[in-house]
């Protein structure tokens, strides 16, 4: 019973922090709640009994990826400074 509720935890949490990150208008928050999502995603993977899934998605999905966008998104962010700057 106990391990049911964690699932239904685990479920509800990750569809909360993927909407979230879908609807986030401001990226740099986006970009944080996706990478908080690709961590919870793993906690997931390990509870299927999938250790190397897990291991993947934690270390490419959420580390790797999630400092790719968050450059992007602080690039993009001064772009838009510039642009402003000069108009």
């Amino acid at each position: 019973m106990t391990l049911l509720l964690f699932d239904l935890v685990l479920i509800a949490t990750l569809l909360t922090l993927a909407v979230a990150a879908l609807t986030s208008v401001e990226p740099r928050r986006a970009v944080m709640l996706f990478i908080a999502f690709g961590l919870w995603l793993a906690l997931v993977w390990a509870r299927l009994g999938a250790p190397d899934v897990a291991l993947a998605e934690a270390a490419i999905g959420a580390g790797l990826g999630g400092a790719l966008m968050l450059a992007a998104a602080r690039r993009a962010a001064r772009r838009r400074q510039r642009t402003e700057g000069d108009g």
